[in-house]
């Protein structure tokens, strides 16, 4: 393991050169910090010290703070465990250094690491140099003085732009702002950064302590209008989540009191926002996600992944083409196989649609489009099969036509090409059990639309090889998804945890709760759209086919509404044709429908569930909680019967596959946070009122009766796991 060290090198010049060595990105962690200051201190105590550079080992200057600080004082509740920099080390080591100091950045100066160089006085870059403050994405501020010094080095809009978005820019665009003062070759960084120390030393150049400027902040009226747009921007952006109102007030209180003072403002608000909920979900999440690519038996046995260079997409519906799409933006030749020119020309015209769309919204550009399409082949037979690495079939959920279509590419496709099915509910053994190649079937479970989330469920069967896991988590990585490795089962992992999801949601209809009200519920909670207009969009046809599908197989844990039928019955079928329980307008936002009330009552009528035909009293919490604590319930089946290598797999899969928000950190970490007893007295409470639907797992009583997390490992004599 590499050594993490602060190197000094004071040349013939009189310049120290101050260098991180943290590899790979030079991470602030608390030794380096350490050390920083302890040769900072020691260059200004020196008399053979005229001036300094500060800069990164390895061709990166510092990737920012240590997350794993974060995840300490999380674990422990002890924010004393954060280090004191901003004002110790950054104000008063670097920008009140007698002797100037230049930082040369290279490769990346991304949170603290920018907040570093910022606090010199002066910075000197190489091209591309990668500069941004992204720490709101882990539910802080900036906290080494960020707030106050990018505002005044780059304008206040830019700077919160640059913050609230967690926007970086690059060297080119800092220079151009006065972020940066010049941009020299890599060969040069070191040679041109010591000159202009010197310069600063000998006076030709401006000595700028950058806290103490002001002229590019405007007048008071102008920043606080700006500030005034970003709150209003934030409150509609992040209603949740506070630190971006947090981040703008600190801006505020170094405006009107000064540098200094915003400083000591960051400081300790930066601590505040670290004990939060919302920073131990974002930290978790971070973690999480990085977890993922570590399966045991799989990754770590020395295999290597196989190159995919040609993929083939039977089925061009909707789901079909996002993955096409995925597939050519990401430079591997598609075949896309329909049953017939009508389709095929369908499906083209989709996959053509999808990257237009991003050409639109300059996210990508027309060479690269172009590119893209020349990728793409349509075929009407399986001729083209004989030389494809990979087969993703997403055709309709109907479990004959799947078993059809494996059995007939075994025979044409080679002996080491994946077989993967996009199915999304039906068990892969069903799926498979024609062929005689179940080492090489494999689940690739997308979501809608399948070229824009991020998600890629891989689903493996007992007989899935590593080698096959691999390769499709490698062909995953490359298409930009994050691959979640889940076992085998009706509806896999994430549909499988969220299954009560919808029915809990009609269940609360038919005792007498206004499905409007439980869509606003839901979306204040942070969900992007509540069930029903959920279920409006995704068409009442899915709700019946995925419906009946988990209804088979969980028949306990199933509620038969009869709401969809009278629903299709009136005519209506959502987004699809504009009316659901919704009205759905061209340009505009789905209006509730008042119309859909009478067909609610007659549904309320036949299910006939009202506790003396009166509807039940609950608050939006309830609401919140039966709904949630049921997904949270099943989740708990999915851990008993180890349908995922780790707890924070379902995180991480809730939140890019279902749009769980990731401030909460997950479906299981915000169950946890919000505590395992409280979430399984609630459900035995409901159990007793409204029925087995809500009965609590064992999973879920085992652990409240421990006092145990739900993702506390199992004991390893009561582990069940399958992966």
């Amino acid at each position: 393991m590499a050594e993490i060290r602060v190197n000094m090198e004071v040349g013939s010049d009189g310049v120290a050169v101050i260098e991180i060595l943290n590899p790979p990105v030079n991470a602030l962690a608390i030794p380096i910090l350490a050390g920083l200051k302890e040769k900072f201190h020691e260059a200004t105590r020196r008399g053979d010290v005229r001036a300094i550079v500060l800069t990164g080992k390895g061709g990166r200057f510092s990737g920012g703070f240590d997350i794993n600080v974060f995840r300490n004082v999380h674990n422990t509740g002890d924010v004393s465990l954060m280090p004191d920099v901003s004002v110790d080390l950054v104000v008063n080591a670097i920008e009140d250094c007698k002797k100037p100091v230049v930082a040369a950045m290279e490769g990346l100066a991304l949170g603290g690491g920018l907040e570093l160089a910022m606090g010199c006085h002066a910075r000197v870059a190489t091209p591309k140099t990668q500069l941004g403050l992204p720490e709101l994405t882990l539910g802080v501020i900036p906290g080494f003085g960020g707030t106050q010094r990018l505002p005044r080095l780059v304008g206040l809009s830019k700077a919160v732009q640059m913050m609230l978005l967690s926007k970086s820019i690059m060297s080119e665009e800092g220079n151009k702002l006065g972020l940066i003062d010049a941009i020299v070759s890599t060969g040069e960084l070191l040679k041109v950064s010591q000159q202009c120390a010197l310069d600063i030393a000998e006076r030709r150049r401006p000595w700028m302590r950058s806290l103490h400027r002001t002229d590019k902040l405007g007048s008071l009226a102008e920043a606080r209008e700006i500030l005034k747009t970003a709150r209003h921007q934030a409150k509609k952006t992040a209603p949740n989540i506070p630190q971006h109102l947090a981040c703008l007030d600190v801006i505020e209180d170094g405006i009107i009191h000064g540098g200094y003072n915003g400083v000591l403002k960051e400081a300790k608000v930066f601590k505040d926002l670290v004990l939060s909920d919302t920073s131990k979900g974002l930290v978790h999440f971070f973690f999480a996600q990085r977890a993922t690519s570590k399966i045991p038996h799989v990754t770590d046995i020395g295999l290597k992944p196989r190159h995919v260079k040609k993929a083939a997409v039977i089925g061009g519906g909707l789901m079909g083409s996002g993955i096409a799409t995925a597939l050519i933006l990401s430079d591997i030749n598609v075949v896309l196989k329909e049953i017939n020119s009508e389709y095929l020309l369908k499906g083209i015209k989709l996959i053509e649609g999808n990257v237009q769309s991003l050409v639109e919204k300059g996210k990508l550009t027309q060479d690269k489009a172009e590119r893209a399409f020349s990728k793409l082949k349509g075929v009407l037979d399986y001729s083209e099969f004989k030389d494809v690495d990979m087969v993703i079939e997403a055709v309709i959920e109907n479990i004959p036509l799947k078993q059809k279509i494996f059995t007939e590419i075994e025979k044409e496709c080679p002996s080491h090409c994946i077989l993967a099915t996009n199915t999304s509910t039906i068990d892969l053994n069903i799926v498979g059990e024609k062929t005689n190649s179940q080492d090489r079937i494999i689940g690739a479970h997308f979501f809608s639309p399948a070229h824009i989330m991020p998600l890629l469920e891989i689903v493996r069967t007992e007989k899935t090889s590593a080698q096959v896991i691999l390769d499709l988590m490698a062909v995953g990585k490359l298409i930009k998804k994050v691959p979640v490795v889940v076992g085998n089962c009706t509806g896999f992992a994430v549909n499988r945890a969220f299954l009560p999801y919808g029915p809990c949601s009609h269940l609360l209809v038919h005792l007498g709760v206004d499905p409007f009200r439980i869509d606003r519920v839901i979306n204040s909670f942070g969900l992007p759209v509540g069930p029903f207009t959920l279920q409006d969009v995704a068409g009442y046809e899915v709700a019946i086919a995925a419906g009946k599908i988990f209804a088979d197989a969980f028949p306990d844990r199933t509620f038969h509404t009869p709401l969809v039928k009278l629903l299709i019955e009136n005519g209506r079928n959502g987004k699809n044709n504009g009316r659901g329980y919704y009205i759905f307008e061209k340009g505009s936002k789905p209006k509730p429908d008042p119309s859909v009330l009478p067909i609610i009552e007659e549904s309320r009528r036949l299910a006939n569930l009202m506790p003396g035909g009166k509807p039940i009293s609950v608050t939006d919490q309830e609401i919140l909680e039966m709904i949630l604590f049921s997904v949270v319930n099943e989740a708990c089946r999915v851990l008993d019967e180890g349908l995922v290598v780790r707890a924070s797999d379902l995180d991480v899969a809730s939140v890019l596959g279902m749009s769980f928000p990731s401030h909460r950190g997950g479906i299981v970490f915000w169950a946890d946070l919000v505590g395992v007893n409280h979430v399984f007295t609630s459900l035995k409470k409901w159990s007793q009122l409204y029925g087995n639907f809500f009965k609590p797992s064992r999973y879920l009583e085992e652990r409240a009766e421990r006092g145990m997390l739900l993702s506390d490992p199992s004991p390893a004599t009561g582990s069940r796991s399958r992966l």
